[in-house]
């Protein structure tokens, strides 16, 4: 409340109206009081002429001297005083309040000292006698022109503070009043000089919370209404900057949201400000835990750290490549030094080459390999070729060997091309699929006839724990057979004789679920992620002729139908292969 302009308004106003008040009663209740106080001195003065005209005979005549007490009692009744008679060496003579003969002197009485001089004279002091507050007017008593006593009239103040008392209430009771009704007034007053105030500050939240539309008071001519006027042009140029600057903010912040490079501003003191959706999932932190973390603490990498460093002391872009163990990922990390507002801070810009590092891994793998696998067959019709130029065409028996051995190697390239050539047209989307509702058992059928021969002369058995009146798919069903064919090839030529494999399939929410699973060597762990790339092998020990292209036709042709291929396995005891398909809608 003390805090509010209504109220430094008002209170100044009643503070000092209450001070003028408190002082104006102060004035006249003391001037009352003067008044009252010379009052009572005069009229002491005057009944103390009265009395010493009475006691003038008796002090003259010391054989009267007895009933001078006794009329001190009778006057200070009669006139509601004290009264005390004094010899005019300063003797008590009489006292209508006390005992006299148990009283002192009272020469050293300043209004004493006065009346035995001639002159009247009064006094307010405390009396030591009745230990209360009196005030007192002495005058002299004269017998035939010469001092023979004094007489002394006393009235306590409480009497006379009694007589004041209503006045002092009423003083009390008009400041009260009129300190009230200036309150009031002056909230009143308050209240109108800052409604304008308060309509600004309505008008100012309002623009703050991008709800203004235009002024709320009506025209005035005083300062209100040129405030109101200046107010209203600022806020105009206030909503247009503010519009921009959101609608600037906005399209910075759809930017950086997606974008798929990390972006951090780290500030001279290398502290994070700012940090993009991307960043957040390459250190996996979030947003609130990165900004005013320092950057050590976001990145977790030294080499980041050294290239802010480097970038503050050149004032120069810097760039590095470098490698997130945990995560996996291989950055491209630039710095860049900020100027203007920014100036002292840091852009951190990370491109993750992981894909394009992976991508150059596989094109190197495959170029590898289909160099490996095309050398092998070539390097055997060489060999042949040669063979039967030296002379092995005249002996018919070895040359029909010869060139059954090269019609095989030429089959195997042969086939080799004709999986590149599927493989290419798989991935590239050209190869047409034929795709029909078909039940589950129908492709899972076909395949295990055309591998059970194989299987039988592994010494393997071949088993179909597939139910009945599983959901219809939508598949091309050659190739999907094709597939399985594969899968099933891979389990005959991995598990040892007196093996098992079997095939299943079960429904899963909106597809259907196809398994192959063996009991053969199984495949190591760190060579799971890899067996659907082209010409990958996992133990090119016992991998036999294949031409490494099975499983990644089977899962681009599994993709092409909308579903998902993987393996899980242990060493020595098995893999299973799982792939899916829609069920028909």
């Amino acid at each position: 409340m003390g805090g509010s302009i209504r109220w430094r308004i008002a209170l100044p106003f009643v503070l000092l109206l209450v001070l003028a008040l408190g002082g104006v009663s102060a004035y006249i209740y003391s001037q009352a009081r003067a008044m009252y106080l010379n009052s009572a001195e005069i009229s002491l003065l005057a009944e103390g002429r009265v009395l010493a005209e009475i006691y003038s005979p008796l002090l003259a005549n010391p054989n009267q001297g007895g009933q001078v007490d006794a009329l001190a009692h009778h006057y200070a009744d009669l006139l509601d005083v004290r009264v005390t008679v004094l010899a005019p060496d300063g003797t008590v003579l009489g006292e209508s309040s006390g005992d006299r003969s148990l009283m002192e002197n009272h020469l050293t009485r300043p209004e004493i000292q006065s009346a035995l001089q001639g002159r009247a004279a009064t006094a307010v002091r405390h009396s030591t006698t009745l230990r209360v507050d009196m005030v007192y007017a002495a005058t002299p008593v004269m017998a035939n022109g010469a001092l023979v006593g004094a007489v002394r009239l006393a009235l306590p103040l409480a009497d006379l503070n009694a007589r004041l008392a209503g006045l002092r209430e009423t003083l009390v009771l008009v400041t009260i009043l009129a300190a009230l009704v200036a309150a009031g007034l002056a909230v009143l007053v308050s209240n109108y000089a800052i409604r304008p105030l308060r309509q600004l500050t309505r008008m100012a939240e309002a623009l703050a919370d991008g709800r203004y539309d235009g002024g709320l008071l009506g025209p005035r001519d005083d300062e209100i209404g040129q405030l109101n006027q200046a107010f209203n042009r600022m806020a105009i140029q206030l909503s247009t900057q503010i519009s921009a600057l959101q609608n600037e903010q906005t399209r910075l912040s759809a930017v950086l949201a997606h974008m798929t490079d990390g972006v951090l501003i780290v500030d001279a003191t290398g502290r994070v400000q700012l940090i993009n959706p991307a960043a957040e999932e390459m250190f996996r932190i979030t947003s609130e835990e990165a900004v005013g973390s320092s950057l050590v603490e976001v990145v977790r990498h030294h080499q980041i750290v050294e290239l802010w460093q480097q970038c503050l002391e050149s004032t120069s872009a810097r760039s590095t490549t470098l490698e997130l163990h945990a995560e996996r990922l291989f950055l491209q990390a630039f710095a860049s030094p900020l100027k203007g507002s920014l100036a002292g801070s840091a852009l951190l810009l990370f491109q993750d080459l992981t894909r394009l590092r992976h991508l150059e891994m596989v094109r190197r793998d495959f170029v590898s390999n289909v160099s490996h696998e095309l050398r092998t067959p070539l390097a055997s019709l060489k060999a042949l070729a040669e063979t039967l130029q030296v002379g092995a065409l005249e002996d018919p028996p070895a040359a029909r060997r010869f060139l059954t051995q090269m019609e095989t190697e030429i089959d195997t390239l042969t086939q080799l091309v004709q999986e590149l050539l599927e493989l290419s047209r798989i991935e590239s989307g050209r190869a047409p699929l034929q795709m029909a509702r078909v039940a589950p058992l129908d492709l899972i059928q076909p395949a295990m006839e055309r591998m059970r021969l194989q299987a039988e002369r592994a010494g393997l058995s071949l088993r179909n724990d597939t139910p009945a009146g599983l959901p219809l798919v939508t598949a091309d069903a050659e190739r999907i057979v094709q597939v399985l064919v594969n899968l099933l090839h891979n389990a005959v030529k991995f598990t040892p004789p007196g093996g098992e494999i079997v095939v299943f399939a079960y429904p899963q929410e909106k597809e259907v679920v196809f398994a192959v699973r063996d009991t053969g060597v199984g495949i190591p762990e760190e060579d799971l992620p890899r067996i659907f790339e082209r010409f990958y092998k996992a133990d090119r020990s016992r991998s036999g002729g294949g031409t490494g292209l099975g499983l990644s036709i089977a899962r681009h042709t599994v993709e092409a139908h909308g579903g998902r291929i993987w393996a899980e396995s242990e060493p020595g005891k098995g893999s299973t292969f799982f792939f899916t398909l829609p069920i028909s809608g």
